[in-house]
């Protein structure tokens, strides 16, 4: 288990002059298939998954629109390479064992998103708890936040009174034990 949450952590290892080299879309993208998520691009209805199967092109042709990550194993380390995505209105983080509140309140902070992401999906994160579901209320023109099976969120009422209040136009969509 070990060698694997380190494996994990190097394929989460920012390279900034990849960033440069090839923009921050075919960044984030290759960073995610590494780790076993999935994209969508603008104007595509197929997800890609196929890392060697990335399409190619002029710079910044390729624009990312979705992201899902279900048992993925993205976490805090990488998410620097989301900073530069100005087109992704949709996230699912699904079973991803290294989602905790710290990689929730980094999304929330980054700008591009703050101004994009409109839909939002949080299920069976096991590390996730109400700290980092409020920490979401920066996000705000988010209209959409589905959660579901997160062990951690205990005060689900305050919860989700203290989003619907930064974020009144925000449908909340609770399936919480």
């Amino acid at each position: 288990r070990h060698f694997w949450g380190w494996l994990n952590a190097v394929f989460n290892k920012v390279d900034y002059e990849r960033i440069q080299a090839v923009g921050p879309d075919r960044a984030a993208s290759e960073w995610l298939l590494r780790c076993g998520a999935l994209v969508r691009y603008q104007g595509s209805q197929k997800w890609q998954q196929d890392y060697n199967g990335l399409p190619t092109g002029p710079l910044g042709k390729h624009k990312i629109e979705a992201i899902n990550a279900t048992d993925s194993c993205i976490m805090y380390r990488g998410f620097d390479y989301l900073d530069g995505l100005e087109h992704v209105t949709e996230i699912k983080l699904q079973k991803c064992i290294y989602i905790q509140d710290e990689c929730l309140q980094r999304l929330s902070e980054t700008k591009n998103l703050q101004k994009s992401l409109l839909q939002l999906q949080i299920i069976s994160c096991g590390n996730v708890t109400d700290k980092g579901i409020v920490a979401l209320h920066k996000l705000k023109n988010l209209e959409y936040l589905y959660l579901s099976d997160l062990p951690g969120v205990t005060e689900k009422e305050t919860t989700a009174r203290i989003l619907q209040q930064a974020l009144p136009n925000l449908e909340l969509e609770l399936d919480l034990e």
